[in-house]
Parts: C-alpha cells; sequence; structure tokens
C-alpha cells in the first residue's frame, strides 16, 4: 500500500513541476476545522388540509340550485345549495300565528289576574278566584314561550335550505343532483378547507428517539422553495407493515401557491457528530489518491494522504490523515496556475 502511493505521489509531483517553485507569501491556505456534522434524512411528504368536512342537510328538501361542482374553490359565506322551502315556510308561518294568539291570551290573562288581585286586596274575591288567575298567568306565560321556541326552531328549519360555506376551501366530492331529494343528515358535499395546512411524512422507526430528542426538521416543496413551520406532532403509533411512524407539521403563512396534495422534501437530522473540515478546493485527485498539501513548520507544503467523506456545501469531511487546527493549502491547483 505505501509503495502504492509513493508511486502514485511520484506521478502527482511530475505533473505538477511549478509547485516547489510556486511556494511564497502569496499562498492561499485554509485552517482544519472541528464542527458539527448533522446528518440528515430527506422523506417525501404530502401537503395536507388541515380540515376537511362532509356537508350534510339540516331539513328536507328538493334542491333547485347547485352552483358549485367538485374541484370548485369557494370562499366563506358563499351560498353553495339552496333547497325548496315551501314547506319550511308554510311552518314558519304556522308558529308565528300560534306566537301571535298566545300573546294575546298573555295580555288576556295578566289583565284578569290584575283585577282579581286589586279586588282581592279589598276582600272582594276569593281565595280560589285569585289562584285561578294566577294560574292562569302562568299558563299563558308556559304557552308564549313554548311558541316562541317553535318560532325559533321553524326560522332555523327555513336558514337550512340555504346551506352556506363556513370557510375559504374546494369541493372534492357531490353527493346530489339538482332536482333530488334529500332528507336531514343526508351528505351534500365533502369539501377541505385552503388553510390552515400541514405536511406529513413517514419517518423509520430507529431514528424516532433522537427526533424526539433533538426536532430539527426543514420542509420544502419538491422544486426546492421553503416552507416555514410551527408545530410538530408525532404519531403515537408506528405502521407494522412499514415500520415508520408518521410525522405531521403545521405550516406557518405558506401562501396562496401551496395547495393540498403538494408534495414535498422533509429534511429531518437524525444525527449528530464532531468532523473535520477541509474546503473541497483543497483536496487533490489523482486515481485512487485522496491528499492536500500541508504546510510544516517552515510553511513548505507537503503532501499528504486522506480519507475523506462527503461534501457539503462547498467543503470536505476529513475521516482520516488531519488534526484540527493543521495549515493546508486551499486551492493547490490555482497555485500552480499561478507559478506556471
Amino acid at each position: 500500500m505505501k509503495l502504492r502511493f509513493r508511486v502514485l505521489l511520484a506521478c502527482f509531483l511530475i505533473s505538477m513541476p511549478g509547485m516547489a517553485s510556486s511556494i511564497g507569501d502569496d499562498l492561499s491556505t485554509a485552517v482544519v476545522t472541528r464542527e458539527t456534522l448533522d446528518e440528515t434524512l430527506v422523506l417525501d411528504g404530502l401537503v395536507e388540509a388541515v380540515k376537511h368536512s362532509t356537508v350534510s342537510a339540516q331539513t328536507s328538501g328538493r334542491v333547485t340550485e347547485l352552483p358549485f361542482d367538485v374541484d370548485d374553490r369557494f370562499v366563506a359565506d358563499t351560498l353553495i345549495l339552496r333547497l325548496e322551502d315551501t314547506e319550511q315556510r308554510a311552518r314558519l308561518n304556522q308558529a308565528r300565528a300560534a306566537l301571535e294568539e298566545a300573546e294575546a291570551n298573555l295580555v288576556d290573562a295578566r289583565q284578569r289576574f290584575e283585577r282579581i288581585r286589586a279586588i282581592r286586596n279589598r276582600d272582594l274575591a276569593s281565595e280560589q278566584a285569585f289562584d285561578q288567575a294566577t294560574n292562569r298567568l302562568n299558563a299563558a306565560r308556559a304557552r308564549r314561550e313554548h311558541r316562541l321556541a317553535s318560532v325559533s326552531e321553524a326560522e332555523q328549519q327555513l336558514a337550512y335550505t340555504q346551506v352556506r360555506a363556513a370557510s375559504d376551501g374546494v369541493f372534492t366530492r357531490r353527493h346530489v343532483e339538482p332536482g333530488e331529494a334529500v332528507r336531514p343528515g343526508q351528505p351534500l358535499f365533502d369539501t377541505l378547507a385552503l388553510a390552515p395546512l400541514r405536511v406529513e411524512a413517514a419517518l423509520p422507526r430507529r431514528h424516532l428517539s433522537w427526533v424526539r430528542e433533538n426536532p430539527r426538521i426543514r420542509v420544502s416543496l419538491a422544486e426546492g422553495q421553503p416552507l416555514a413551520t410551527d408545530t410538530l406532532t408525532i404519531y403515537p403509533q408506528a405502521d407494522p407493515r412499514s415500520d415508520t411512524v408518521r410525522l405531521r407539521l403545521r405550516l406557518n403563512s405558506p401562501g396562496a401557491g401551496v395547495l393540498p396534495g403538494m408534495l414535498a422534501k422533509v429534511a429531518v437530522v437524525v444525527a449528530s457528530r464532531e468532523a473535520l473540515w477541509i474546503p473541497a478546493e483543497s483536496l487533490i485527485r489523482r486515481s485512487e489518491l485522496r491528499a492536500v498539501f500541508v504546510l510544516d513548520e517552515e510553511d513548505q507544503p507537503r503532501l499528504r494522504q486522506v480519507r475523506v467523506g462527503i461534501e457539503e456545501a462547498g467543503r470536505l469531511e476529513v475521516l482520516a490523515g488531519l488534526d484540527a487546527g493543521e495549515r493546508i493549502l486551499a486551492d493547490p491547483k490555482a497555485q500552480t496556475g499561478r507559478a506556471q
């Protein structure tokens, strides 16, 4: 192995004849640094709506207006369906008429009670007559309250014939057609809200403990647009088929261009360790040789074989061959070019 390295080293020095004569004050150097390396696992994620709902009928009737279809968007308070309201209006009119009658009876009972009470104070009415007047007044009050409740219920049933959107959203499924008769509880639409949104991804279970203790996660769309998140939820159970645990991240103000169903990338830090780093340009590659020029005590460059790991943001991880704090040539190729 040593002989092989010497041969490769000799070949390299022959290919760079200007290096020895290029040593001077203008050397561009770098220092081997020790920094934390985060091992990141990139998961496939999916943007989802937080709010899914099925809009159901609250009263019976025939569908007379249906202005939206599947995939149509709507805003809050938009009329999305109308039912025939003839029956509901008739019930409301009946309830209001009954209320008017109850209010008239209450006025009559109150007047009678006041008369009986007045003459009772002069000992001109019996205790029995006073009790009857009191009971009649209380009964009239109760009937009025009952009629008020009936009017309120009839008004609500009439309001139910106009189905309005509770929030901004989009239709995902339609269960009825114009002219179709519906009954209370029957599904009309499936909808989802366009805000708030979340991203879900499946994390391999072996990384669960680390992520619980060190939740560092970045989310972006498939094309690279970063998405801000504010809440991480880890599902309390694993999927036995895939041996994964679901992660849910709520998006913070994702913007109008982010929609449910979009693909996302979820970068999860699953480990962290100390590592040595050098500039990527400082590494010399010749066949199987991986080496750098290390400056000795006299600032002379000495070629040294190294073993490298990952490359990240213009720097290389050094697995063996260097120590933290050593100085190296930052870009030996550029240095050779200047010398030549």
